[in-house]
C-alpha cells in the first residue's frame, strides 16, 4: 500500500460528518434555569434598583414599583420558559415573543404569555436585598 501525501476524499468527508454531528449535538443543549446564574439566592444593593423600574439579578427580576417597595420574580418568561431580556420603567419585557409583565405583581400585560411571572421572596437587610 502506498502512503498518500494528502487525505483521501473518504477521510475528509468522514471528518466533516463527525464535525457536523458534534455541532448539531452541541446545539441540543438547554437554555433552561441553570443556563444563566446560580440556583441559589441572589443579592443586590437596594440603591441599585430604580424607583418605578427594576433590574435582572442572577435568575431573578427585582423591581421597585414605588419608593421602598421591592418585588421579585423568576426571570423566566411563562410563555416558553426563556429568560426575559429587560426591565423598563413600564414593564418586565421578554423580547423573544413580545410578552410583558407588571413591575408591581408580575401579571401579564401583553401576551403571548398567559400566566404571571413566578413570585420570589425579597428580604432586606440594611441596603442589601436578598432574593430567593
Amino acid at each position: 500500500m502506498t502512503a498518500h501525501p494528502h487525505p483521501t476524499r473518504r477521510a475528509v468527508l468522514s471528518s466533516a460528518g463527525i464535525a457536523a454531528i458534534t455541532l448539531c449535538l452541541g446545539g441540543c443543549g438547554s437554555a433552561g434555569p441553570d443556563a444563566a446564574g446560580s440556583a441559589g439566592p441572589a443579592t443586590v444593593p437596594a440603591s441599585e434598583i430604580p424607583i418605578g423600574g427594576g433590574r435582572i439579578v442572577g435568575r431573578f427580576v427585582v423591581t421597585q414599583p414605588t419608593k421602598g417597595t421591592f418585588e421579585a420574580f423568576s426571570y423566566l418568561c411563562t410563555h416558553q420558559n426563556l429568560p426575559v431580556q429587560q426591565v423598563t420603567d413600564a414593564a418586565i419585557v421578554c423580547g423573544r415573543h413580545g410578552s410583558s409583565f407588571s413591575l408591581a405583581d408580575g401579571s401579564v400585560l401583553t401576551g403571548p404569555a398567559t400566566k404571571p411571572l413566578t413570585k420570589a421572596t425579597v428580604t432586606a437587610n440594611g441596603d442589601t436585598l436578598t432574593i430567593s
